[in-house]
């Protein structure tokens, strides 16, 4: 399902004009961006979090040119599904396998 896939829903569900609902789930998205990288965490009660992780420093290898490279430690973006929302995917997709 991508972005316009739920636009088209949201609207069809909502009555709300698709330009609106456009509108809002950008600035949701800049919302989103700009507060996790501020370094602060987004909690959505039986949705999820999405947190800032820290991924510690590392060596790595480029294996065709046959170097060592380090990584620094830096930060990511993490989602953790809350159990409500595990429980409705394990339930919705049992006969898709």
């Amino acid at each position: 399902m991508t972005k316009a896939d739920i636009v088209n829903e949201i609207a069809g569900k909502t009555g709300i004009e698709k330009v609106d609902v456009q509108r809002v789930m950008e600035t949701f998205f800049e919302v989103m961006k700009d507060t996790m990288s501020s370094g602060n965490n987004v909690y959505f009660r039986g949705f999820g979090s999405f947190v800032v992780r820290k991924r510690a420093r590392k060596v790595a290898r480029n294996i065709a040119k046959n170097t060592s490279l380090i990584i620094e430690p830096h930060y990511v973006p993490s989602f953790k599904p809350s159990k409500t929302f595990i429980g409705q995917v394990k339930k919705g997709t049992a006969g898709m396998e």
